[in-house]
């Protein structure tokens, strides 16, 4: 399993980065939400997604991320220069936690699901999941718990896409502030 930290410590793309990060309580969110102001990149992060090039991360971008207490998942909310939403990207992992340094991190579960602006909902890394299940690397409980987990978060987007979006933009302004 992959470790994951909330401050990106080893993202070696980024040359200059901010970060800021908080616990949140109230009716829509429960957890820690982060602020990463992308401030100098050795190069852009381009990806291919449904036969189009999406910039993920660039100098001027913002991310913000939730994880939520209790829950198997984090989001990263990517957005460009101009504050608008490229994606949100649902990491499945085996729950949020603080190291004794107070570091915030999951253990990554593999599979992805994507809820792009435009509002398509996509589902990767099925193959990196039966490879770590092959490999021994997550138990089957473990692998059982990434579907189960991606498969609620599809039926709850396909559901709420407006409102997702509609969040995710409340606390980028939010976390600005």
């Amino acid at each position: 399993m992959k470790r994951k930290y909330a401050d990106r410590r080893n993202w070696t793309r980024v040359i200059e980065k901010r970060f800021n990060l908080i616990y949140i309580e109230n009716i829509e969110l429960n957890g820690y939400l982060s602020i990463t102001y992308i401030d100098k990149v050795k190069e852009p992060l381009i990806v291919g997604v449904q036969e189009k090039e999406l910039c993920l991360a660039d100098e001027g971008y913002i991310w913000t991320q939730y994880f939520p207490k209790d829950k198997n998942y984090a989001v990263t909310m990517m957005f460009n220069e101009k504050h608008e939403l490229i994606q949100m990207y649902f990491d499945i992992c085996t729950g949020n936690k603080l190291s004794e340094s107070g570091i915030l991190y999951y253990d990554d579960l593999y599979l992805d699901v994507v809820l792009l602006s435009s509002g398509e909902i996509l589902l990767f890394d099925e193959d990196e999941l039966e490879e770590a299940l092959e490999k021994n690397d997550i138990t089957k409980e473990q692998y059982d718990l990434a579907y189960l987990e991606a498969n609620n978060i599809m039926e709850y987007a396909k559901k709420n896409k407006k409102e997702l979006i509609g969040i995710s933009d409340k606390y980028l302004k939010y976390m600005l502030s």
